[in-house]
């Protein structure tokens, strides 16, 4: 199974956590197992650079099937990251797989290139000699990555971002407000055996460990939302007074969304997506969350308001941009080999362009808040100048949120390692002429 999830994820361009919860879903593991294949997926795809710069030596030269390939690097890393099975147990399972998706000479290959392996071991990649590229094998992070984070900020900085890559995501809960509080949601969850916490980060946010609360009827009835603690943050720094008209323009799949309606009292959210079926998926959350008269949700491209709206239509803007998703390698690990500078670069003329396009519709006296989930300064803080180079109306003010963010001016940036949540980038202005 996990040579079918990593191909289709390497291969297909698959997201990990949608193709792994196909198959469990669908196969009916037993806890154990399910928990050994999670742990094998996201580890190879955690240290794939790693893995292929050990594995390359014994494959040199040689025509390896997509799937084989597969096969020998989650066999390479249970032999190398996994104690607890004995290195003859890998083999068996390795050369069974080779034996029934391959020919013989599959079954030979396989069973060739990790007793090879195993009887001369791997190259250290702390010998390799350039720094960006010993970093880039060593926490399997492509070098261009790396040397923007080292540019941005510095080598031991860059360190400790890499180094917490590879930590479980921690599972982040955000209370709806308006159907329930969150010591009651606390108190309940405990009840139901979950280990609960308050965020150091979002006032509305809970650490929940032990279980999955995807599966509680908490959930189920719109009173929690699954949203990293840096997600939360972004609406918490919009300020909102409760009455405003909020435009959120880029609202799929409808999390941010969900947390403005929640803040508001007698105002409402507008929410565009390009795709007819994420705006089925917000009016779906939006119903399950009990906000269907607060949400109005319109299937456009932020930057054809004109179609719909007059200038000056709103009170605040939230333009939560498409992105390289860079801040999110510890929970989408395949992100960071999916993504080239190209595109990030790229992607900086599309976030421009929606700011540009939707700044007319922001009223006097109102806010555009921008933000993203990559922690790439071409998609972050170039993007916001070049607009305030184009819009003199706009200037940036500082961010406040509930818990009063440490060291927060005019932008907030923060880095995976910070708090082990997701990178983000947020930043607020406001339209004074």
């Amino acid at each position: 199974m996990a040579v079918e999830i990593l191909t289709k994820i390497t291969k297909n361009g698959a997201y990990s956590n949608l193709a792994l919860n196909q198959v469990l879903k669908k196969d009916q593991l037993s806890r154990v197992d399910a928990n050994l294949l999670t742990i094998i997926v996201y580890g190879v795809l955690q240290n794939l650079l790693l893995l292929e710069f050990w594995l390359e030596p014994f494959v040199k030269g040689k025509k390896v099937d997509d799937w084989v390939k597969q096969l020998l690097l989650m066999s390479l890393y249970q032999l190398k990251f996994l104690d607890k099975i004995p290195d003859h147990a890998v083999l068996n399972e390795a050369i069974k797989i080779a034996k029934s998706k391959g020919h013989d000479g599959t079954r030979k290959f396989v069973t060739g290139v990790l007793h090879a392996i195993l009887r001369k071991g791997v190259h250290d990649a702390a010998s390799i000699e350039d720094e960006s590229e010993r970093l880039s094998i060593g926490y399997s992070v492509p070098v261009w990555i790396v040397e923007e984070l080292k540019k941005q900020v510095g080598y031991d900085k860059t360190v400790a971002i890499l180094n917490s890559l590879n930590k479980a995501p921690k599972q982040a809960i955000r209370v709806n407000e308006s159907k329930t509080s969150i010591e009651d949601i606390k108190t309940e969850l405990t009840r139901e055996g979950f280990k609960v916490e308050n965020s150091q980060v979002a006032a509305g946010s809970l650490i929940v460990e032990k279980g999955h609360v995807s599966s509680t009827h908490l959930f189920e009835e719109g009173k929690i939302m699954l949203q990293d603690e840096s997600a939360s943050l972004v609406v918490e720094a919009m300020n909102l007074n409760g009455d405003e008209q909020v435009l959120d323009a880029c609202a799929a799949p409808g999390g941010k969304t969900m947390q403005i309606a929640d803040y508001l009292r007698t105002g409402t959210v507008t929410a565009l997506d390009i795709h007819k079926h994420k705006v089925k998926l917000i009016k779906e959350n939006a119903k399950k969350c009990g906000f269907e008269e607060k949400v109005n949700s319109i299937q456009l491209d932020a930057r054809k308001l004109n179609e719909h709206f007059k200038p000056k239509s709103f009170n605040q803007i939230l333009v939560d941009a498409p992105c390289s998703g860079i801040g999110l390698m510890r929970r989408k690990p395949e992100v960071r080999y999916e993504k080239s500078m190209q595109d990030s670069l790229n992607l900086h003329r599309v976030q421009v362009g929606i700011l540009d396009k939707v700044a007319d519709y922001v009223e006097i006296n109102g806010y555009l808040t921008y933000s993203t989930c990559t922690i790439l300064e071409t998609e972050n803080t170039s993007v916001i100048k070049e607009f305030l180079e184009m819009h003199h109306e706009f200037e940036q003010v500082e961010i406040k949120t509930r818990l009063n963010f440490p060291n927060t001016k005019k932008s907030l940036t923060i880095y995976p390692d910070d708090y082990e949540s997701d990178g983000f980038f947020i930043t607020r202005l406001k339209r004074v002429r």
